[in-house]
């Protein structure tokens, strides 16, 4: 191994430790205020990554518009080796991606690799969907026409990314893009740039040529503006928070810009009366507790039957009580610490508030004995309908069980939020399992499981939670623009 002295990543290969921003093939020196980033379980610097002014972001989206047409044009079978190759650097360097993200973003080091591996199946997918975006021939009533129907790349596409995810992501949104034929300026968030530089770094690697992927640090709201108003941005793909991204939606729609939000969640998880409760156990810690608490999808609100739920409860609690908190590159760590401070008090606030309001604290509810950012997995019972914790996305390891009566009761419960995302029960009930999946106002559904991601699946949302759908073949669509060719004269 290869290190470099005082280096905290100590990774086996340095070179994919980028610090400036990757902008037409190169690595560009920035022209803005350095971003610091920090390590949220020890606190320690982690360095500084270079940043572009905003006239700089709009040179980077020009040259993603220069690179377009030749992009365009490479035949869909060499695209697709290019993200292949894309793919199988990732894998091979796994452990050190790994240990980037788990140093900057905090998870666990096993969930850190689950997500490499993860975030590298939807390059491999869509390199598959590349040479299956297929046409079609219309019949036509005139015998003497014909009518072909085209899918052809959107164009320039913009991509914002999150840090809870800092790898998946941008895999998940640039693979269907460049599968498409497009070219993509994507922003990673600016307290995980290391994922993402270590990523175009292998891109590089890959082959895929200048201009066609690009990695832009700075500014979130400046680069936002910049991606909703350059002419040549004709698709822009965003995941985080509800609130960001109505704005967002707003800008597009001045460019008309096609968009995919995947945004907020507020997700329920129903155990019934036929339950097998310890598996309804071990689902709610997986879907709760994974990158502790800070996923979209986590589950917030549970609602067990009245006839369980003290069971329920008791056994949530135990297990979340036993669960092993601390700095991710600990091998035991199976919880590690928020991102930041404000993450820390938002978690604490609605704790106090809940306990304000009547409920009970049955596991944790405090900042954990490490100190720092690590806070103790958190199960709450009795909470009233008018805590904050029913209404808003928590983000952190905290979640709380009410009792409910019957099915249509559960229904009413779920469905009471503004947000679609994601949504879990369990049952052992076959006609039970139709009627639930198909009364809960949300995107995704899981019935006896706690996962409701894969490349090959849908992911997405309704209402407040978002717009399109990222993965399977549905995943590429929002990438292509549809072109009617009648033909006449034959």
């Amino acid at each position: 191994m290869t290190t470099i002295a005082n280096d905290p990543f100590a990774l086996q290969d340095p070179a994919l430790l980028r610090r400036q921003p990757y902008v037409d093939g190169r690595w560009r020196s920035g022209d803005g205020a350095p971003i610091a980033v920090a390590n949220p379980a020890t606190g320690a610097s982690l360095g500084e990554v270079e940043t572009l002014s905003p006239a700089a972001v709009i040179e980077t989206i020009d040259a993603a518009e220069r690179a377009l047409p030749a992009w365009k044009a490479l035949p869909a079978r060499e695209r697709a080796n290019r993200l292949e190759r894309w793919h199988d650097l990732i894998l091979q360097h796994a452990d050190d991606l790994a240990r980037i993200m788990t140093l900057e973003q905090g998870k666990p080091l096993a969930e850190a690799r689950g997500e490499i591996a993860y975030g590298a199946s939807f390059a491999k997918w869509f390199a598959g969907e590349a040479v299956r975006a297929y046409g079609e021939i219309v019949p036509t009533p005139a015998r003497d026409r014909r009518v072909l129907v085209l899918r052809e790349a959107v164009g320039v596409c913009a991509a914002i990314t999150p840090w809870n995810f800092p790898s998946a992501m941008i895999v998940r949104k640039t693979a269907p893009a460049l599968a498409a034929g497009c070219t993509i300026v994507l922003k990673p968030a600016e307290t995980t740039p290391f994922s993402a530089l270590a990523l175009a770094e292998l891109a590089q690697r890959a082959a895929i040529p200048a201009g066609v992927f690009n990695v832009v640090l700075g500014d979130p709201p400046a680069i936002g503006k910049a991606f909703a108003a350059h002419p040549a941005v004709r698709k822009l793909s965003f995941t985080g928070s509800t609130r960001t991204g109505r704005l967002l939606l707003a800008q597009a729609a001045e460019q008309v810009q096609k968009v995919t939000l995947e945004l907020g969640g507020n997700a329920p998880f129903i155990v019934f009366d036929d339950a097998d409760v310890d598996a309804a156990v071990e689902g709610a810690i997986a879907a709760k507790f994974r990158n502790a608490g800070q996923v979209c999808v986590a589950v917030n609100r549970i609602f067990a039957h009245e006839s369980v739920a003290a069971r329920f409860t008791e056994r949530l609690a135990a297990r979340a009580a036993a669960l092993k908190v601390g700095n991710g590159l600990d091998p035991d760590t199976q919880v590690g610490p928020l991102i930041n401070r404000a993450a820390l008090d938002r978690v604490a606030g609605l704790v106090d508030d809940v306990k304000t309001r009547g409920g009970k604290i049955v596991a944790g509810g405090k900042p954990h004995k490490l100190g720092g950012l690590f806070f103790e997995p958190t199960v709450v019972a009795g909470a009233p309908t008018d805590a904050c914790i029913w209404r808003e996305e928590i983000f952190g390891p905290l979640v709380t069980v009410t009792p409910f009566r019957d099915e249509t009761e559960a229904l009413r419960l779920a469905n009471a939020t503004e947000y679609g995302l994601a949504s879990y029960f369990y049952t052992r009930d076959l006609g039970r399992a139709f009627r639930v999946a198909e009364g809960l106002q949300f995107g995704m559904v899981g019935v006896n499981v706690p996962f409701v991601s894969s490349e090959c699946a849908p992911f997405g949302g309704v209402k407040a939670s978002g717009i399109g759908r990222e993965g399977s073949r549905h995943g590429i669509e929002d990438y292509l623009e549809i072109k009617t060719v009648w033909v006449g004269g034959i």
